[in-house]
């Protein structure tokens, strides 16, 4: 395991994130104590430190899960949380963006984790109501009392994002330093409003669903007995076609579809570090050999082409010969 810096911050963290949203028997798709730490040994092992969960994973028994299997060893890891989503109904303050519920929720987390800080605190998607300068500034407050270190932002737009950020330069207030999108071979909208502003902001991009909810495994076209999730949104004939190039290039290069789906994510030229989860240590293992490769120009070309996504407006037009000479004023060839 390699480690990067967390966007503009001098934060080592794992080139690979363990996603923790399986810990915790509460759900059914939850495993229990014993194979949660099975999986984290498997990621320590590896020399992983970067580990994400959310205070309402598992009803708040990831993060208590989590807080265990750290223990004294605290301090070797980075731990990532968020707020923002319901984790109680017994008011209608127990959830959204705002002053009180991110109060609230930050210190059943701090007590669930068994911890004095929190590493990372993700705001995990917007409610449509808060105004950013409070989120901001309620941030900024976590941050200089020292339960919360560095501020990371989920499932917001672009333009809301590098608002968040310049508002906060600007009132010298703590700044973003992550952004969690989902981005796979089959979502790669990102790529035409978060990821840029990303790059340019000096964010650090750690993806959820790098494979598709299971799909770039290549399970559901491989192995007989996986049947396709009635209410999935990732099956049509797209992603079938780039599911099969993706199983084609895995088994001429000798590796998983998965092991290929992670490591085409990691070769992007910004910081993405990659979410992964398991809900056994078999799966994680095997996904972590993605470590040990690296792909060529020509498999990132086929697997580029085959999973471009339509840029749209503005993006497709600006790129058109045309208006790009008249840009430039009819200086195009000349300037580089």
């Amino acid at each position: 395991m390699k480690y990067k810096l967390l966007g503009n911050s001098g934060l080592r963290v794992s080139e690979i994130c363990l996603g923790t949203m399986a810990f915790g028997a509460e759900e059914v798709w939850g495993c229990d104590k014993a194979d949660s730490k099975k999986i984290f040994d498997s990621f320590t092992r590896a020399g992983g430190n970067f580990l994400d969960t959310a205070n309402t994973y598992a009803k708040g028994a990831g993060e208590t899960i989590l807080g265990q299997l750290t223990g004294p060893d605290r301090d070797d890891f980075v731990i990532a949380t968020k707020y923002s989503l319901q984790d109680s109904k017994t008011g209608v303050n127990h959830v959204g963006n705002h002053r009180k519920n991110m109060m609230r929720s930050v210190e059943d987390s701090l007590r669930r984790l068994k911890t004095d800080y929190i590493d990372l605190l993700w705001v995990h998607c917007p409610d449509g109501i808060t105004p950013i300068e409070e989120i901001m500034r309620a941030l900024d407050d976590l941050v200089r009392m020292g339960k919360v270190n560095y501020l990371g932002i989920s499932n917001f737009t672009a333009w809301e994002i590098a608002r968040a950020n310049t508002l906060a330069e600007f009132k010298n207030w703590t700044q973003f330093v992550g952004l969690q999108p989902e981005y796979n071979l089959l979502l790669r909208d990102a790529e035409r409003e978060l990821l840029p502003m990303a790059k340019a902001l000096g964010i650090a991009v750690t993806p959820w669903s790098p494979l598709a909810g299971g799909v770039l495994t290549g399970k559901y076209l491989q192995k007989e007995g996986h049947r396709v999730p009635e209410d999935s949104h990732r099956f049509n004939e797209k992603n079938t076609r780039i599911t099969r190039k993706l199983i084609t290039i895995a088994e001429q290069m000798g590796h998983t579809p998965a092991q290929v789906a992670l490591r085409w994510i990691m070769q992007k030229d910004q910081v993405v570090i990659p979410i992964v989860g398991a809900r056994k240590a078999a799966q994680l293992e095997s996904s972590l050999k993605c470590l040990e490769f690296t792909l060529g120009d020509q498999e990132i070309m086929e697997l580029d082409e085959i999973s471009q996504p339509r840029m749209g407006y503005p993006h497709d037009f600006l790129k058109v010969d045309m208006v790009r000479k008249i840009g430039f004023g009819g200086w195009l060839d000349e300037v580089s």
